[in-house]
């Protein structure tokens, strides 16, 4: 069963779409699942991230958990975010199903992957 703010991100996801002068991008995916994310971050010059979107193919519990992810790191610096896990993001949602876990370990994932594109860019 799914907790009502999984229910809510799901069915009202936060944040969708692309940014398209985004300064990191990340994607990731589960070939067993066939869950598909991607986070855009932009980031300004004191690496606060002022705005993220994401795009996801996937069932509910991955929509939510990217549409969680990007209300968690709004407004927090690079290094804040890096220290966002699966399970945080999971426990924001109120708890995730175990068969769904991975959806959270995606999110999670999704967003390292779009700070370090961002780190690569910007020679750091």
């Amino acid at each position: 069963m799914y907790t009502e703010k999984v229910m809510d991100h799901f069915t009202n996801p936060r944040n969708v779409g692309e940014i398209a002068d985004a300064n990191g991008i990340g994607e990731v995916g589960n070939a067993k699942c066939g869950d598909i994310m991607r986070i855009y971050l932009k980031v300004d010059e004191n690496d606060v991230i002022t705005d993220v979107k994401f795009k996801t193919f996937g069932c509910g519990a991955a929509i939510a958990t990217s549409s969680m992810v990007t209300e968690m790191v709004k407004g927090k610096t690079l290094n804040e975010a890096l220290e966002i896990s699966n399970q945080a993001v999971a426990e924001a949602l109120g708890g995730l199903p175990p068969v769904k876990m991975h959806c959270s370990n995606l999110a999670a994932d999704a967003l390292q992957e779009a700070i370090k594109d961002y780190i690569k860019k910007k020679g750091k």
